[in-house]
């Protein structure tokens, strides 16, 4: 029996020791790891496996050496102060080299803080050493001289990962724009090519389509490009999203003539270079984007229709088909011959040349009005025609009715006075 006690009290010892060495274990940190030469890349996939019980540790760390590093600092900066014949320009420089080494410590600190956070360490652990961080930068900035801020800058901008870098990003940036350019106008031919073998597309759809393309490849190329340069695209998105949700509340007429130019470019009521009446306004389609139409009258205005009151209203396309009718109206005195009329008014519409064949003209006494007696000239014509047509047959009536002794009377009103006798 008391052997039995002595086995069990001998294991109940062994597993204490073994949970104890294991707690030991978790929270003991490889010295490697507190080197302020670690490369940060290095360091990055060294505290993928770690726990929050060895990230604080570690965390306390780091923050020690950035305390280290920054009482030299200020001893150096505490000697300019007492020996001004000190503060020569090798000074500064040589703290500006220190400053900007710090800057790495200070770094990998805020990595190993990021990593202590993530994995559930003490929120108020990581406020404070948070706040130290943020402290000695804000202190450091307050006190800096001009000169002093002068030497940082300059060995900023001359630092491989410093000012070089980003001149070096903000170069491939360039060049990757003009890539883009480049390729996007390549895809914007290729898909005009593709597009254009879809029967029944009109050109404003078409226009509009090969934007998009060349647009989305600029857009999805920039945001390659920045990926693969570390920028975090991310937020990016977001800020979109969110910006999205507003705008769409703030410009919702500007939506409403999107969606219109959608549906006139779907439906096709009018195509570039019809002659359209809309809204009030008649005249040459010049172009249609997102948000308006462009019309230019026949005296060369330029009329912008936000396209709400282009879809909003009756479309009226003057050039859709490929033959017009001509309505024309002539009158003659009620003393002429209709007959007589009737002939010239067909001889002189068929020797037009630019009047078809077929349909027939249609010529019919319409109307016994006040003064005249109306006919109806009802010629077709091609549609780039019907002006010429219109202009020339009204010339050539007026002409052939004098010829031929056909009156075309002014309005006649008749007056009776009575007068009363005395």
């Amino acid at each position: 029996m008391n052997l039995l006690k002595a086995l069990l009290i001998s294991l109940i010892g062994v597993l204490l020791a073994s949970v104890a060495v294991a707690q030991e274990d978790a929270r003991s940190t490889p010295p490697e790891l507190i080197d302020p030469a670690i490369p940060s890349e290095e360091l990055a996939y060294e505290l993928i496996p770690l726990t929050k019980e060895q990230l604080e540790p570690l965390a306390r760390a780091w923050q020690g050496i950035v305390q280290r590093e920054t009482e030299v600092l200020s001893d150096k900066k505490i000697n300019l102060l007492r020996k001004p014949e000190a503060a020569t320009d090798a000074a500064y420089q040589e703290i500006a080299q220190m400053t900007e080494a710090r800057a790495g410590t200070l770094e990998r600190y805020v990595m190993v803080l990021n990593a202590l956070e993530s994995k559930g360490g003490d929120p108020d652990l990581v406020s404070d050493l948070r706040t130290y961080r943020e402290s000695v930068l804000f202190n450091e900035t307050i006190l800096a001289t001009p000169r002093a801020v002068f030497f940082a800058f300059l060995n900023w901008l001359t630092r491989v990962d410093g000012g070089l870098a980003i001149a070096m990003d903000i170069g491939i940036v360039a060049l990757s724009f003009l890539a883009l350019l480049i390729v996007a106008r390549a895809v914007r031919g290729l898909a005009r090519k593709w597009i254009g073998r879809v029967p029944n597309i009109s050109n404003l759809l078409e226009v509009f389509l090969t934007g998009v393309v060349f647009w989305l490849v600029i857009v999805f190329g920039l945001l390659i490009v920045l990926a693969s340069l570390g920028v975090n695209i991310t937020p990016l998105f977001a800020m979109i999203g969110g910006a999205s949700f507003i705008l769409a509340f703030a410009f919702q007429d500007t939506l409403g003539n999107l969606a219109s130019g959608l549906m006139i470019m779907i439906n096709q009521p009018f195509d570039e270079g019809d002659y359209v009446e809309v809204g009030g306004v008649g005249g040459a389609v010049k172009s249609v984007s997102i948000v308006a139409t462009t019309v230019t009258t026949g005296d060369n205005q330029v009329i912008v229709i936000p396209n709400k009151n282009v879809w909003g209203n009756v479309i009226t396309n003057v050039t859709a088909s490929d033959t017009r009718r001509v309505d024309l109206v002539f009158g003659i005195s009620y003393e002429d011959s209709i007959p007589e009329a009737m002939d010239v008014l067909r001889r002189v519409v068929i020797n037009h040349p630019a009047v078809l064949k077929d349909p027939q003209p249609n010529i019919r006494v319409h109307q016994l009005a006040d003064s005249s007696v109306n006919f109806i000239c009802r010629p077709w014509s091609r549609t780039e025609d019907y002006w010429t047509v219109y202009w020339d047959l009204t010339h050539q009536v007026k002409e052939a009715f004098d010829a031929a002794g056909v009156s075309i009377p002014y309005p006649q009103q008749d007056v009776h006075f009575k007068t009363k006798e005395a």
